[in-house]
This record gives structure tokens, sequence and C-alpha cells, in this order.
């Protein structure tokens, strides 16, 4: 039996959520948790920052306006115009067609009172949009063409085509970043080194890193530039397909993001990451596609078309200039070229390598997996062992056959101070990890192996099997379901992300112990290195967990899977410590960020565009897209769109102040479907609430109600639960207290669906500041059938850092003497040993029986950290074809407890 679970210290909860931080509680009694991993709560860390780039403020020259301000809404003259305009333009992105109705209902609803519509046409509400001068950064096409030798007769096609650039000033983008409310208190204007409680080294943010320090020391050496802000330029490009339907047409946008912005605040969604270009896409016929001249001159127009947008910020390189900062204040700063974000056949382009060869270092392109090629990142850093000396010692066929150079293109960096694109090419965890060596070689190596000893018949059974264990998998919030298993045609990156979260524990039963120990340790892996902050001893975990899988991974060449691994997305693994040395978390720098903007960027606008000359209308939507946004963001930093709009006009109409209207209809509401989601604000303590809206048709007494839910224990449980309030927590070996000492309940119980927590997650998917919201469910009726979360649940238990499963049954509340208790009746699920599964590293967990009865307890909510994803220990039997998901928590005897759900459930146990 469980005990000691009602008098668990909030506090020290709330810091154990936080997977890194956690500071230590004051209090000598309680207890004190050791983080996994240290995240990002800035009261666990000593920051050193640079001493001479400390990038001092200068105030602003005026105040914000007042929220009162009828001007401030201009062009627009009330919120309920500005209004009307972001839901039809932005939100519902509607047609002509669409708004001129829209408008044709406003115009009769006020005709009667002698008032119009605002505007008579969907052209007039354009050019109102685009009077806002907030966020105007016009765009501009440039016409590039071949100016080499043509040969004699007909010239080929691309030869004699113009092709066309458009991009929009880098610097004027950069200045809307910076200036924008939205990040204050996200971002890092001085590079930095921290460091957590154990002194160690820890990595996070990009100006955290060492190579932000040292741009900082070589900017330094020029005492004029002593008190200035370094602003790295984050940039990134991949091309995208808009429609295969219309003949594959292809756009190619350019991104950037200022780096002294925080990971999270660049992965959230919003102007962190902005278009700056659509680079121009040469096309021939497949004769002349071969062909060196014209591979050469699309590499040459590649850098340059690169190079001319990078060029607005190079007098600014060296020199600084004074830019208006997220929290109002102006400072001095100078920008550099910073990491840029590519998958691995633009990195070949922007490193000017051969294909197949490693931008990084000096690893053959047959031998990637060879021990010790990546010792030396000979690329980087000039000198003797530089790209630069080697095309002065030797001729281009032998840099092409020996070193993969290609003496014939000069990447773009060459042209600005401090840059080296070999050691800039970020990181790709998209494609490098989660797509590349998990989805593209384990799980097809997986299925080969399969085919390879059971034979094609019985292999297909199996896989089948897997499918139905992953869509058998129960519900978890943020987790994608997958009915059919992964039997879906294209895979994206979100598919692969959302497959590897359960994968593991699918295959279990039916690979050797080698093989899912691979699996196991590539997983852990990943994990770390997808960390929003990694310390010092996390490096040494990362490079353990990479030897291990190398070494594991063996297996597959030895069971005649594979000849050998020298595959150049697998072998970057390999630089992951470096880079993380350099540039911080990985998760700040990866192509799943640029990919992610593509639908805003580039597949919206383009199904708004007539489809005849569409990017240039493309450009036009994106334009007003950028005003609109950054008028809402000013807007939104005097308080002027607090509540929704009838709220705030009735407010404003009685003569109150704007920023308090309507703050009520502001709150978050009771939304029931909601699993989980970004919670956008500033860090805060985590907390477990119940939903707060009680179910009705529940009795309101407790015996009545331990009836109702056929839980005949429940008054006995609540009243023990009482006197361990009351009296402190049972010692384990103590005997049961009598129920006649328990306290009595004779009050009103409140019936509950569901509870919300709210946690610091910021390794994973959340709004800006890190927040996480989750909602675990307790409901007899979900969508047809009966849905009991499991939940992590601190008793200070030796094992499984002292956490237990419990699996919620009832939800409730009710008052005692003048205090409102929130509480659980759970189900215990304990640990099977005193260790991990040694095959995939996974707890495993068994319902904990009493005389043969499943052992109930009442808990306060307080005490649950947060939901738990159980997983069935499938073995080696089939599951029934007909086996439902919603059955999958009573189907077993064991349980995977999933580390893998998401970073933060990671971080816990792992």
């Amino acid at each position: 039996m469980v005990h000691g679970v009602a008098h668990v210290c909030p506090e020290c909860l709330r810091n154990f959520l936080t997977p890194g931080g956690l500071r230590r509680h004051r209090n000598s009694n309680h207890r004190e948790f050791t983080p996994a991993s240290d995240g990002e709560d800035e009261n666990t860390f000593e920051r050193v920052f640079h001493p001479l780039l400390n990038a001092p403020a200068i105030p602003p020259t005026a105040p914000p306006a007042d929220g009162q301000d009828r001007a401030a809404w201009a062009p627009f003259n009330s919120r309920v115009e500005f209004d009307f305009a972001h839901f039809q333009f932005v939100e519902l992105q509607a047609s002509e067609r669409n708004i001129n109705t829209a408008l044709d209902l406003w115009a009769a609803s006020v005709m009667e009172f002698g008032g119009t519509a605002p505007w008579r046409n969907p052209r007039e509400l354009y050019s109102t949009i685009d009077e806002i001068q907030s966020g105007d950064m016009p765009w501009k096409t440039y016409e590039m063409r071949y100016s080499g030798p043509l040969p004699p007769g007909a010239a080929p096609k691309w030869m004699t085509q113009t092709y066309e650039l458009c991009t929009r000033n880098l610097r004027d983008v950069l200045h809307h970043q910076l200036k924008s409310p939205d990040f204050k208190g996200f971002v890092d204007m001085v590079p930095y080194r921290q460091f957590n409680h154990a002194g160690h080294r820890v990595w996070s943010n990009l100006m955290s890193g060492d190579w932000a320090w040292k741009q900082a020391d070589l900017i330094a050496a020029d005492p004029a530039n002593h008190g200035c802000a370094f602003v790295p330029v984050v940039g990134g490009n991949d091309k995208t397909t808009v429609s295969v339907a219309t003949g594959h047409q292809e756009y190619h946008p350019v991104y950037a993001s200022p780096g002294v912005l925080t990971g999270p605040a660049r992965r959230a969604h919003g102007k962190g990451v902005l278009p700056i270009a659509f680079l121009a896409i040469p096309k021939t016929s497949k004769k002349h596609r071969t062909k060196p001249a014209y591979q050469k001159f699309c590499r040459q127009m590649y850098h340059a078309s690169l190079a001319l947008i990078y060029r607005p910020l190079k007098a600014f390189m060296d020199s600084p200039e004074v830019v208006q900062c997220p929290d109002g204040h102006l400072r001095r700063v100078i920008y550099g070229i910073g990491p840029y974000i590519a998958d691995y056949p633009e990195q070949v382009w922007l490193a000017a390598i051969v294909q197949n060869w490693c931008p990084k270092c000096e690893a053959l392109p047959d031998h990637l997996d060879a021990e010790g090629t990546s010792a030396k990142c000979f690329r980087s850093g000039g000198g003797l062992a530089g790209t630069e000396a080697l095309i002065r010692c030797f001729d281009p066929g032998i840099l092409w056959d020996d070193y993969g150079v290609r003496a014939d293109i000069v990447p773009f960096t060459n042209d600005f101070p401090r840059a080296d694109i070999h050691e800039l090419l970020s990181s790709d965890l998209l494609h490098q990890v989660i797509k590349g060596t998990f989805k593209d070689h384990i799980v097809s190596w997986i299925n080969e192996y399969l085919h390879l000893i059971h034979g094609e018949k019985r292999a297909l059974e199996i896989i089948q099997d897997i499918d139905r264990r992953i869509s058998a998998v129960p519900e978890f919030p943020g987790l994608r379901r997958f009915p059919d298993g992964r039997d879906f045609s294209q895979w994206t990156g979100d598919d692969s992300k959302a497959l590897m979260k359960i994968y593991l524990a699918a295959v279990a039963g039916y690979l050797p112990s080698g093989m899912v120990k691979a699996l196991s340790s590539f997983m852990d892996f990943c994990y770390l290195v997808r960390r929003n902050a990694i310390s010092a001893p996390d490096l040494t975990g990362i490079k353990n967990a990479l030897d291990t899988f190398h070494h594991h991974r063996q297996i597959f060449i030895d069971c005649g899977v594979r000849i050998d691994i020298s595959l150049p997305r697998q072998h970057s693994l390999v630089h992951y410590p470096r880079f993380i040395r350099l540039f911080g978390s990985p998760n700040g720098l990866c192509s799943s960020i640029t990919e992610s903007k593509h639908i805003k960027a580039v597949k919206e606008p383009w199904r708004r565009s007539s489809r005849f000359n569409a990017l240039s209308q493309m450009l036009v939507t994106l334009q007003r897209l950028d005003k609109m946004a950054a008028h809402k963001s000013e807007l939104a930093a005097r308080g002027m769109t607090i509540g929704t709009t009838s709220s705030y006009t009735a407010s404003v109409l009685a003569g109150n102040q704007p920023q308090v209207a309507a703050a009520a209809a502001a709150a978050a509401l009771d939304d029931d479907e909601d699993d989980d989601g970004m919670v956008h604000g500033p860090k805060s303590l985590s907390d477990i609430k119940l939903a707060p809206t009680s179910q009705r048709g529940y009795p309101k007494s407790l015996d009545a109600l331990a009836v109702h839910i056929n839980q005949p224990r429940l008054p006995e449980l609540l009243r023990r639960f009482l006197y361990e309030v009351l009296n402190g927590p049972l010692a384990d070996d103590a005997l049961p207290v009598p129920l006649d000492a328990c306290p009595v309940f004779a009050g009103k119980v409140a019936v509950h669906h569901s509870a919300i927590a709210h946690f610091y997650a910021p390794s994973d998917l959340g709004g800006a500041g890190g927040m996480y919201r989750e909602r675990i469910r307790s409901n007899p009726n979900w969508h047809g059938y009966a849905r009991r979360d499991t939940v992590l649940v601190d008793v200070g238990a030796p094992i499984m850092r002292g956490i237990v499963i419990g699996r919620v049954q009832l939800f409730f509340s009710f008052d005692f003497g003048d205090k409102l208790f929130e509480c659980a009746l759970v189900n215990w699920l304990v640990p099977v040993g005193n260790a991990p599964d040694p095959d995939t590293g996974m707890w495993v967990v068994e319902l904990e029986r009493e005389r043969g009865v499943p052992s109930l307890a009442v808990i306060d909510v307080d005490s649950i950290a947060r939901a738990s994803h159980l997983i069935g220990v499938y073995g080696t039997a089939a599951l029934p074809e007909d086996f439902h998901f919603s059955d999958a928590l009573d189907a077993f005897n064991t349980y995977f407890v999933n580390p893998y759900a998401d970073h933060h459930m990671y971080e816990f146990l792992k």
C-alpha cells in the first residue's frame, strides 16, 4: 500500500516540475530533488556576461502611447474596425467575395440608425491595411542572368533567360523584429556563459555558446565598439512545393531571425522568424541539367543572391548603429552572420562541397562511419588546414576527388567579416536525427531485418501487428493517434516525431536485444540533444548514448541488413557536442522552425493568389500580414486588445480604461476539448487544478456518490485521507488507523471530469515563455468510452525518482473546515523490479493489489506532478485485429512507463 501522499509540499513538487531547475527548498525537512538536467529557470543559473560588449540601454525618446488614444488605432477608427479587418484578412483569409458579403451585412445592420460600413468594398479595406506604418518592409525584385561566354549556334535557354530574386531589406526586417514588444523578456543582448548550481557550464540559447563569445572578443578588439550589443542573424532556406497537381510549383524562401532571441521564442509561432527573400529556381531540360556549366551557374547565382540579401548589414558588421529593442530602449548593435539552418542538400550548396561529403570534417564519403573521423574539422578556421589554402595548393580535380571541395564556387560568407560557412552550418535535428536516422534509417532497417529473418509472409504479419500495437497506444495529451499504425504514404516531420514517441515499445518483442538497445540508445541521444538547455554532464551523456548506439548498430551489419553505415546525415551526429558548445541547444536552430514557416509564408499566400504570376501577389499578401501583425502587437502592448470586441467597446463607451476592460472575458475558457497546448506569457511555477466547472448528474453526498460510481470504499478512503491531513502521513510500516479514529465527513462533494496542469517545459513546443498546458481526464464517457488517465504521483519511494503511477478513477472537490480540497481517487501501479528494463531502458509497472483487489487511495491533486503515459508490454503475442485503444490500460499485466511522450516526461524519468 502506498502511503504518504496527502502531505507533499506543493512548493517542492512545483519545483520538481521544472525539469532542470529546481531550486532546493529552504526547509531542510523537505525533500531535495536532483534534476535530470538543467532547464531555463534563471534562478538556478549564474550568468557571466561578456565584459566589453555589455549593451547598456539608451532611454527611449518617448513613452508608450496611452491606451485611450483613439489615434493609436489609425489607420482604423476603432477596435471593431481593426478586429473586423484582422478576422477577415488574417484569420479567415476570406476571399473578396466573402468580404463583400460581410461588409454588406455590416451596412445593413446599421442602416436604420443612419450608419454605414467603414469600407464599401475589399479594395478599400486593403487600402486601409496598406496605410499601416508598422511592419512596413517592402519587397524589391532584382533581375539576374548568365553573363559568361555563349556557345556557337543556339544557346541553351538557361543562358539567355532572366531570373528574379525577390527580397526585402534585411536591416529593416531586423529592426522590426528587434523592437517588437512581443519579445520583451525573451532576448539575450549580451553573450554570456552560464553555470548551474553544481558549477557545470550550461549551453542553451545561441548567445550562451562559445561562438557568440568569440565573436564579441573580435568585435571588442576595436575600443570604439565597447558597450555595443552583438546581434547575429540566424538564416535559413529550404525549397517547398505548393501544388503537386498543377506541376510541382516550387518556391525557395529564405528566412531570418535575430540570434539574440531565446530558442523557445524562435520556435514559437510569430515574427521571430520571417521570410526575407525568394530565390530564383533555374530550370532546364534533362539534357543540360547535368552539364558542369549549368550546375556552376546555378550555384554561383545561389551564392550571389545570398550575398545580396545580407549586403544591407555589411556596413554595420564592424561599426554599430542604434536600434530599438523589445524593452523600448535604444542600443548600439553590431551585426554578424550567425548559424545557417539548412538540410543536407542545401548544406552541400552552401559549403560548396561535393555530394556525399561532410561539410564539417575530413571524413571520406565511403568511410563516414570510421572511428576518429570527426576529430578534426578541417573545413573551418582557415590557415593551412582551411579550404582556401587547399584551393591555392591543389588543382580542381584533386580538390574534387580527395577533399570533396568545389573550386569553382565561392561561398557567400567570404564577402562578410568573421563568417565561415563551414562553421556556421547548423546541426539539423529534423533531417539528421528525426527524419534521417530514425525514419529513413532505423525504421527502414528494422523492416528489412524482419523480411530477411522471417520471410515475406511472416514479416508482413509482424509489421501489421506492430501497426496494431501503435494504434492501440492509450491516449495522452499532445500525443498523436495512429488509427492505422504507420500506414501512410508520405511521412512528414511531425509524423516522425509522433511515431518515435511510441515506436520502441511497439517493436520490442519482435527484435533481438542488441537491436532494441540500439534503438533505445538512439532515443536517449535524440532526447538529450533536443533539450532546451544542455549541461556539461549532459554532453558526456550525449557522447555515451551515441557511442552506445554506434556499438549496437553493428547488429544491422552483422545480420546482413547493411554492408556499412557511411551515411552523411547519420555521420553528422558526431559533430553535435562541438556544435552545442559553439551555438547552444540545437532545439533553437533546426529546420523544423523554417519548415513550419512555409505554411504562413508560402502555402497560404499562394492559395490566396490567382495562380497567375502568383509570387507578386504572395508578396503583397505577406506585406499586409506583417503590417497587421505589427499593428496588433503594438495595440496589445498598450492594453487595447483585452477582452472581446463587444466587451471592450462597451467598457470604453462607459468611460472605463481600456487596459482593464473586459478582463474577465479574456480569462481562459474551460474548453473541454483541449488536451494540451501552448501557454503564452512568462515562466511561472507549475501547478495543477481541477477544471473550474463541476459535472452535473452526480449525487452530492459521499455515500450516494460511492454507490453511483461503484466505488464502495470511497467514504472510508476519504476519512483516512482527512486523518493524514490533520495528523501527517503515516510511516510506511505503520498499522492502519482504526476507521473510528478518522474524521467523519458529511458535506457535499462535487465531481470533475478533468484537471489542468500548467508547467514549464521549454524543450517542448510551448509558448514563447516555455509554458505548457496539459489536461488530465477521468471521464466515464469520453467520445463513447471511459477514459481514465494515469498520472505521476510523488510518494518519496526509493526507486523511479520517488514517483509511482496512479490511474485516476475520480476527480472531486469538497469543503472541510474552512478549506477547499481538490482530490483524486486513484489505483496504484508500482514498479516491477528496482531498475528499468535492460533493453528498452524504460521502467515497467504493474497494478498493485491487496488481497487480489486493486489498491485504492484518495490523494490531494497537489501531489500529482503531471500526466503519465503507459504502453502495454506486448511481448511476442499478436494483438487481436479488433483491439481498441480504450481498453489498453486494462488489457495487460505490465506496462512500460513511456519517457518519450514528451521532453518534459523524459527529464522526469531519465
